[in-house]
């Protein structure tokens, strides 16, 4: 496989890409390492740690909160890059509870480390193809 060196234009063109996962926790590291690769190989190194973060949050709570497939979907799009998980279950997402409050807390914290780091984040319900279920996101600014 010949060596792709990212250009500025590809930092700058719009882009998506779409993973679709079984239900298995073992896709959240399968989506982490495909979301640094695809970053790396756009030229979004300085994204990388972040988004790999915010990404895993939110596939592990596709995968855990649900019982049928799930997606990772990243989008760069004007300077922002958008990562989001599709799970397959119409039920809005537990609101997060203020990050510092958590604090030993096991479980919960997912969705407020979300709106912690991300610049943006929300979540809307999806149908698609006959497939019901909710797209939770979060933006990332490119500085």
């Amino acid at each position: 496989m010949p060596d792709v060196e990212p250009t500025a234009q590809s930092a700058v063109a719009p882009w998506e890409y779409t993973l679709y996962i079984p239900n298995d926790l073992r896709a959240v590291t399968v989506c982490r390492r495909t979301l640094r690769l695809i970053l790396t190989m756009h030229g979004l190194i300085r994204l990388v740690d972040t988004a790999e973060l915010l990404a895993a949050e939110l596939v592990s709570n596709a995968v855990r909160h649900t019982e049928g497939p799930a997606a990772l979907r990243v989008r760069w799009a004007a300077g922002v890059l958008r990562v989001g998980a599709w799970d397959a279950d119409p039920e809005p997402p537990e609101p997060p509870g203020e990050f510092e409050a958590l604090g030993e807390a096991e479980t919960g914290r997912g969705l407020a480390l979300v709106r912690a780091c991300a610049d943006l984040w929300g979540w809307q319900p999806l149908v698609r193809d006959g497939n019901r279920g909710k797209y939770v996101w979060c933006d990332l600014v490119a500085s």
